[in-house]
């Protein structure tokens, strides 16, 4: 499955979504990394970046607070997707603006889906908010980016085996006053296929780790991209969560993109992996 990267080929695909949100000199919703022989796996970057659009100003946050903290978006782990991406020649999408507009990993509607507040730092313009102003935030970044994963999904099922489905987040290295112990995390729900293999390679692998199970989140809690998309597809999925201290620069980046790479090749190379299966 793996491939040097200069061997590789992909295309860089961005969304043109038309939407009185978005102006001109705004970034794309999302971005889509196609190799030309995709191999049967989907990774997701829900979390990428922290755009937020030129007429929403700054939603009444600090733009510093945005980019620096993980309200904002999942610190580190885009790059750490590209870089798997790479490895595995694998098809990965992108979700460009940032969680406080609207949380593409959660249902809509949901209290957690548009948030006033974000982890004790107030979000002004998200109060109040009225229906029409959500509904036109679903219609400008929820949608398009979930549409974009259905149709990439769809692609890799006309040409190949059912494609596994991994998520990627990153989570802060303390909550609530408490440091979290875990390097990585692996979050699931039903479907045990690609979690149990994960947990006994990097437990055969990296016996120095301590792994989350279902933490620092559980994914029988949180998880609407996976659940929505994979898990009622019957298509093997995991969310993988890395700290972000560890992934912060470039060599943290790359040192966990080899780690996580190397497991994923390990087990997704298994082809009775690659069925429909419902749990």
């Amino acid at each position: 499955m793996s491939q040097s990267p200069e061997s590789q080929q992909f295309r860089i695909h961005q969304a043109a979504v038309e939407s009185p949100l978005l102006g001109p000199d705004d970034p794309p919703v999302y971005e889509i990394m196609e190799p030309a022989r995709p191999s049967p796996v989907l990774l997701l970057c829900d979390h990428a970046h922290h755009a937020i659009p030129g007429c929403l100003g700054d939603l009444g946050v600090p733009r510093e607070t945005v980019e620096r903290l993980h309200i904002g978006w999942d610190i580190g782990v885009a790059e750490v997707t590209r870089l798997l991406a790479q490895r595995l020649n694998a098809t990965a999408l992108f979700a460009n603006y940032s969680r406080l507009l609207i949380d593409v990993n959660r249902q809509p509607g949901d209290a957690t889906s548009i948030l006033a507040e974000s982890d004790g730092v107030p979000v002004p313009a998200n109060r109040a908010l009225s229906d029409e102003e959500a509904d036109r935030r679903l219609e400008t970044f929820f949608w398009p980016y979930h549409h974009a994963i259905t149709q990439s999904l769809a692609n890799l099922l006309r040409h190949g085996p059912p494609p596994a489905v991994v998520a990627m987040h990153s989570f802060t290295p303390n909550f609530q006053g408490l440091r979290r112990p875990w390097e990585i995390g692996f979050l699931w729900n039903h479907d045990p296929r690609l979690v149990e293999p994960l947990f006994r390679w990097f437990t055969q692998q990296h016996p120095e780790l301590t792994i989350g199970d279902n933490q620092p989140y559980s994914g029988r809690e949180i998880g609407f991209t996976l659940d929505h998309h994979a898990g009622a597809a019957g298509l093997p999925h995991v969310c993988i969560e890395i700290r972000q201290d560890l992934i912060g620069d470039p060599a943290g980046q790359r040192y966990w993109a080899e780690i996580v790479g190397e497991a994923l090749e390990a087990v997704l190379s298994s082809e009775s992996l690659h069925k429909v299966e419902h749990y």
